[in-house]
């Protein structure tokens, strides 16, 4: 179920390119397919770029525009395709030993909003997210007792965080935890073939990538510097330079705010709750059992993650904490979400701390008083209820049973569904698709002239075009419209998006005037093609 409506969901909710990034990375793709990728630094130091450092993001991305072309779905394949193996990987890794755990993480992650959304555009993040899990998956799998091939999970354990590396800087998040935990194998003298494996082949990657950078920059630590110019860069908007004042709040109470604003405050409770039911079971019992080790392994994964997230930098050379936005946290969201489906098989078993769940859940849903509260105040109603009425459900509702876990998930599941079902019933904001069709049958070869765009179009009009704009077209801003000379034989088109010009994420910071504005602009006018919101005029002059 949570694969197939991650699919629906991409498909129904598909708002073609975000912004930026996402157009950098596809043109660093067709660059790929073209032999013109060059991976060297600008030569007169002007313009340093940490997007063109991560090959896996854009790498696939290129194979996909070499067997299906250039698209907005080939560019955005990768990322789903990523999504889509969190919780295959999750399924494969629990399916058998915890099912319940299984079941209930892939609900907590596949059903997560942002989890879902974040597969609809050409971003780092969920594909940092699968190498991520992936990579935690392979350390705890390879540390198992019973494990008959430790070399061969740690050389796998190293190669997959050095695929994450090559994703996104913020697998940093995950160093402390693995330091800590080769620290305390060490002292144990423990799982040394594992840790012997992952040393030495991460040890061979991490050296063949800094002589890489040496060849081409004479900068072994290129890729740092860089992030630190960016940073430097980017100086006015950070919390050291630009927001001073906001930065006791950025690292005291603003992110828990911001965790329970995104949803994620149902995965914090749960987690909670597998900590303190591990906590327990390691005091009743002189030999903890898998189970236990391993919701012990994804708690303190979660807890060390979600300490760097709150506290951590992004610099070196100052404090600098990360911005709170969604797409940020994804390092965070594969072992909070075990550790929660952990939780979840807790009170599955016991039916014990319902009501502290349920409640601190609808204490939740009070302080934030918005939409995000509903999934809250249902969760805390379904866990309090559970609780409290223990004794009077029926046998087949009773902890442990199937009907129990079955109740759990459905109600897991529909709350988490009210968001994304929201949205993919909402109108699109971009008509992205619309505006596509409008160029590929009204604005190509052999026409010859002009096109008064706006300002978002005219940035990513090349992506629309296989970035091949035929030669007769000129791309203009509207607000150039009284310095473009024709040359003989031209004509004059408007393409006017009505979805992007009232789009409040474009008109806070890019464009800054109405339709009706863009119209009065052009009075001499008529109307072409139009396909929804999105309208083509040839314009009289």
């Amino acid at each position: 179920m949570v694969l197939v409506f991650t699919v629906a969901f991409f498909a129904l909710t598909h708002e073609g390119l975000y912004d930026l990034d996402d157009l950098l990375y596809a043109r660093y793709a067709h660059a790929l397919t073209t032999g013109s990728y060059r991976p060297l630094p600008d030569p007169q130091h002007v313009f340093h770029d940490p997007l063109q450092e991560r090959l896996l993001i854009f790498g696939p991305v290129a194979g996909f525009y070499q067997l299906l072309g250039v698209d907005i779905i080939s560019t955005t394949l990768w990322p789903l395709l990523c999504t889509l193996g969190c919780s295959i990987l999750i399924w494969a890794l629990y399916r058998r030993r915890e099912p319940v755990v299984a079941a209930g993480v892939m609900v907590l992650l596949g059903l997560h909003y942002f989890t879902l959304n974040l597969s609809t555009y050409l971003y780092p993040d969920n594909i940092l997210m699968f190498w991520c899990l992936a990579g935690a998956a392979a350390l705890l799998t390879g540390r198992r007792p019973q494990q008959v091939r430790p070399g061969a999970w740690g050389a796998g354990f190293a190669v997959l965080s050095f695929a994450a590396l090559l994703c996104k800087e913020t697998i940093a998040f995950y160093v402390p935890f693995y330091v800590g935990l080769l620290g305390l194998d060490a002292y144990r003298r423990r799982y040394g073939r594992f840790w012997v494996a992952a040393l030495v082949t991460g040890g061979v990657l991490l050296g063949a990538y800094l002589l890489y950078y040496q060849y081409l920059t004479n900068d072994p630590l290129y890729r740092y510097h860089v992030i630190e110019q960016t940073n430097a860069y980017m100086s006015d908007g950070n919390y050291v330079q630009g927001h001073r004042g906001a930065l006791l709040g950025r690292v005291t109470w603003e992110p828990l705010r911001f965790f329970v604003g995104t949803g994620v405050g149902i995965m914090l409770v749960l987690a909670a709750a597998a900590a303190l039911s591990t906590r327990w079971k390691r005091a009743a019992t002189a030999s903890p059992a898998d189970s236990t080790t391993d919701a012990l392994f994804w708690v303190a994964l979660a807890a060390t993650t979600l300490g760097f997230y709150w506290w951590g930098s992004t610099s070196l050379r100052e404090y600098n904490p990360i911005s709170l936005q969604p797409r940020m946290m994804t390092p965070l969201l594969p072992p909070l979400a075990i550790a929660a489906g952990f939780g979840l098989r807790a009170f599955w078993q016991t039916g014990r701390g319902g009501w502290l769940m349920g409640g601190v859940l609808l204490l939740f849903a009070g302080w934030l008083r918005s939409a995000v509260s509903i999934p809250y105040g249902l969760l805390g109603v379904l866990f309090l209820g559970s609780s409290l009425l223990r004794q009077q459900l029926p046998l087949r509702y009773r902890p442990g049973t199937t009907g129990l876990a079955g109740l759990l998930l459905l109600g897991l599941a529909v709350a988490l569904l009210i968001r994304p079902v929201h949205f993919m019933r909402k109108p699109t904001v971009s008509s992205h698709f619309a505006q596509n069709r409008i160029l590929q049958a009204h604005l190509q070869a052999p026409h010859k002239g002009v096109v008064f765009v706006d300002e978002f179009l005219l940035r990513t009009h090349d992506f629309y075009y296989s970035f091949r704009v035929p030669p007769g077209l000129r791309f203009r801003s509207y607000l150039s419209r009284d310095s473009v000379r024709l040359l003989p034989g031209e004509k004059t088109w408007l393409l006017l998006n009505r979805s992007t010009l009232t789009n409040e994420e474009l008109t806070r910071k890019l464009i800054r005037y109405s339709p009706d504005s863009v119209t009065m602009w052009f009075p001499q006018h008529k109307l072409v093609a139009q396909e929804g919101k999105v309208e083509l005029y040839e314009v009289v002059r």
